[in-house]
């Protein structure tokens, strides 16, 4: 018998390391842990808790307190998965109930509790991105793709080459808000279907011309929506081997859905209890979008958002950023003055390291922030120079930022607003990811480093020595030089009093 006890001695074990990505969706929460081992990701398992969040979003877009109960107790089952992983090593995205909720920063607290890890708002279009990353990843096909995915509040469409999304949009319909807008009470008729396929008709009329011209070689359907459709139209084909949807199997599935009445009739195979509730919506919107796009087959894939979200921690972990592609096209799109942005950033990165450990500024995230904030700083003088301030602020908040969430986003706006002039302390938002302190300290890092290049001469500053103490910090310039640059002196001067403000000494 062989000795086991001594097998696998000789083999050598790489390094790997765990991961997760949670996705906080507006009809199921979706749990993914993997490794990444050899710049591969394993993934190890998977957990879908149906939530129906958006069910709880009224006409005000206030989420109640019965959604949030819903998601939390999820999230408690979930957190024994999580346990263990190293923050860094994980992310949780939030879709579109969260997105649209007023009140959305009252869950997230409450997540928080139960969860140790920042809860990210990601946008519809950063959704789509993630979206095609995971398909990508995932799928071999040659040639131009459309992925669409039906989600519970929205619906996403993208089409993309390999790893490269070209358009990108997310629609305001759901299978779980059509379900309530559409079906109430459960009732199925051919009207209320037809009505849903409309609105639906309508809500793509945004893009279909669009999508159209552009085209594609192959059609991928994601999510539980399509899923169900499809394992319905397998049992009414007898073929266990089939991976498509054509336009014959949604004729013969609405027609089976519309004769049912009811959801609760809804009981031809294919169909799981915890989706038949929600199942004529979606059904209702991939048939819209066959319509309106002239989509004749759609192949279905089991990678989506929370695959994406996976692999693009492994392109961060590997040093292979998305935002800075993302950062290199805002400066080519706004003719950004490159040689001056690495300059600042420098200076801003050079006050960061020596202010940070005194400042508690830990995060790695909160300096990737702040440099990009130093690069993106004159995104807005194309507009006019004297405000660049605003046109900057303006255009980070509104334009689309692959690579960056909702809350990363608006910090790199209030960064950039405040590089200059005044400052309003009750204008600048509040944060879930980071606390005031640290957006006020990174305000003042950018605001000096912005100051002292205003001469645009990579020769123009001498060395600086830099003392951080916890109420603030001092600058020593050597060789009397601020004595010998009045105009520099000055506004230094005026930084002490602004800084105040943000009750933080300067000397």
């Amino acid at each position: 018998m062989p000795h086991l006890e001594a097998a696998f001695t000789e083999v050598e074990s790489r390094e790997a390391i765990l991961v997760a990505a949670l996705d906080l969706g507006s009809n199921s929460f979706h749990l993914v842990v993997a490794r990444i081992v050899a710049d591969s990701v394993q993934i190890l398992h998977r957990i879908k808790e149906k939530v129906r969040l958006a069910e709880g979003l009224d006409n005000r877009n206030v989420l109640r307190d019965d959604a949030m109960q819903r998601g939390l107790a999820i999230l408690e089952v979930m957190a024994v998965s999580l346990q263990g992983l190293e923050p860094h090593n994980v992310r949780i995205v939030a879709t579109y109930t969260l997105r649209k909720a007023k009140n959305a920063r009252v869950f997230i607290k409450a997540a928080r509790k139960i969860l140790p890890y920042p809860i990210e708002i990601i946008s519809g279009m950063e959704e789509a991105r993630l979206i095609y990353s995971g398909v990508a990843h995932t799928n071999q096909d040659q040639g131009q793709r459309l992925v669409v995915d039906i989600g519970g509040g929205s619906t996403e469409f993208i089409i993309g080459e390999g790893f490269v999304p070209k358009l990108l949009r997310s629609l305001t319909m759901g299978c779980v808000s059509f379900s309530s807008q559409f079906f109430t009470d459960g009732n199925i008729t051919q009207t209320n279907f037809d009505n849903a396929v409309t609105l639906a008709q309508q809500r793509l009329e945004l893009i279909d011309a669009k999508y159209r011209r552009l085209g594609w070689q192959y059609c991928i359907g994601t999510s539980g929506t399509i899923r169900c459709i499809l394992e319905v139209a397998k049992h009414l084909s007898g073929n266990d081997n089939k991976t498509t949807i054509d336009v014959a199997d949604l004729q013969q599935i609405i027609a089976l859905t519309c004769k049912a009445k009811h959801i609760d009739q809804l009981d031809f195979a294919g169909i799981s209890e915890d989706r038949r509730s929600v199942f004529p919506a979606g059904l209702a919107i991939l048939t819209a979008a066959f319509r309106s796009l002239g989509i004749e087959q759609m192949q279905y894939s089991s990678s989506a958002l929370r695959e994406g979200v996976i692999y693009e921690m492994e392109n961060r972990l590997s040093d292979r950023d998305i935002r800075q592609r993302t950062a290199e096209s805002l400066a080519t799109r706004y003719d950004v003055d490159v040689e001056q942005a690495k300059r600042v950033l420098a200076t801003a990165m050079q006050f960061y390291d020596v202010c940070a450990p005194e400042w508690q500024l830990d995060s790695q995230e909160s300096k990737a922030l702040l440099g990009w904030a130093a690069l993106l700083h004159e995104v807005g003088i194309q507009i006019n120079s004297s405000g660049v301030q605003r046109h900057s602020a303006y255009i980070l908040a509104n334009v689309d930022l692959p690579g960056f969430n909702q809350e990363q986003q608006i910090l790199l706006s209030t960064l950039v607003r405040y590089q200059r002039k005044k400052i309003r302390i009750a204008d600048i938002p509040e944060f879930e990811l980071f606390s005031s302190e640290q957006v006020h300290k990174l305000i003042i890092l950018l605001r000096l480093s912005v100051l002292l290049n205003i001469k645009r001469q990579g020769d123009f500053l001498p060395s600086i020595d830099i003392v951080a103490h916890q109420c603030g910090l001092s600058l020593v310039f050597a060789d009397q030089w601020l004595q010998q640059v009045p105009l520099v002196s000055a506004d230094l001067q005026r930084e002490r009093d602004v800084l105040q403000g943000l009750e933080l000494e300067f000397a």
